[in-house]
């Protein structure tokens, strides 16, 4: 088999979408998994995606949609897994078949919650996946954005970093750059982090902080950032590539994304459980915000103030205007 060869697209989402959309640009076929068949039904008939994204109109007769994993993850080679973190685990469940010889690449953006581990750890600790068979994707990136072909870049993670070229190829177009990293770990940390600091933005926002006092709470999420990458998987890495420094710029101050938005929401004044309502879609930054406050306070006690203020906004209800006032007082 080639690398990557028959690549099934795991989820049915927005990011999902996309990620079909730039597949399609440089493979024959792929498969899809959707977890409802009236979706599928849906998506057949009016041929884009029903629910997200649904300016983009796909060949459909170039996808094997299925709503069957065990189906799907036996035809693929490579999965490509893009459910949003909270379900990760409940989807896998599902499966009978051996996965342990497939690649697997994660555009999942989150911790496994209750298992409090990313998601290549637990494919390798779980399903026996092969760590040099274990891909991620991550940003600058936001979906509606690759949806309307403007330019943007990708960097994917592999140990095998020709694995890795390989696989960026399959994704890369006119108005999709790729670039490659053996950080796959730190990748992956970094894309939970960037969602948790991104809701602290938004709870600023919300509170009409001003513009000063939001750059410097992403300056110092940045090296908040930087403290717990070192710690957690510490390696070689410029915490200003794009991959970190931009991902968290672009996850903290776009109109796209869904953790300002709920933080924004949280900063006039609303309650938690009010502002999660609202949200249309998965805010990851709420789930990852508990696991890595948990993974930090059990393993690693690096100081992060910006995240245990997050924390005690989201799951202590603790005023966000006397946290942020707080937080402010650690900033340099």
């Amino acid at each position: 088999m080639n690398f990557p060869g028959n690549i099934a697209v795991m989820g049915g989402g927005s990011w999902a979408t996309a990620l079909a959309k730039l597949l399609l640009y440089n493979c024959e076929s792929i498969l899809w998994y959707m977890r409802r068949d009236d979706r599928i039904a849906d998506f057949k008939r009016l041929r884009h995606n029903p629910t997200y994204l649904s300016s983009v109109e796909l060949d459909i007769e170039r996808i094997e949609f299925s709503s069957d994993i065990n189906e799907i993850c036996r035809q693929a080679d490579t999965l490509l897994m893009v459910m949003p973190s909270p379900y990760f685990k409940s989807h896998l469940a599902k499966l009978t078949v051996d996965i342990s010889d497939k690649y697997i690449v994660s555009a999942v953006k989150g911790i496994v919650p209750d298992e409090n581990v990313i998601i290549s750890q637990y494919m390798t600790e779980k399903y026996g996946v092969d760590p040099n068979k274990m891909l991620v994707i991550s940003g600058p990136c936001h979906a509606e954005e690759v949806a309307l072909d403007r330019l943007s870049f990708l960097t994917v993670g592999c140990h095998d970093l020709p694995h890795g070229e390989a696989f960026a190829r399959c994704l890369a177009g006119k108005a999709m750059k790729t670039i490659t990293s053996t950080d796959v770990d730190g990748i992956e940390y970094a894309a939970v982090l960037k969602n948790v600091y991104s809701i602290a933005s938004g709870i600023v926002h919300g509170l009409k902080a001003g513009d000063n006092f939001s750059a410097m709470l992403v300056s110092n999420a940045l090296r908040e950032m930087e403290r717990f990458l070192n710690a957690a998987c510490p390696g070689q890495r410029q915490i200003c590539d794009s991959v970190y420094l931009g991902d968290l710029l672009v996850t903290s101050y776009s109109k796209f994304s869904r953790n300002h938005n709920l933080g924004a929401i949280i900063g006039r004044g609303y309650s938690v459980k009010t502002a999660m309502m609202e949200m249309e879609q998965t805010a990851e930054g709420y789930y990852g915000t508990k696991c890595i406050h948990e993974i930090n306070s059990t393993r690693y006690q690096v100081s992060m103030p910006i995240l245990d203020g997050v924390y005690d906004i989201l799951y202590r209800n603790m005023s966000p205007e006397k946290v942020i006032s707080a937080m402010s007082e650690t900033f340099i």
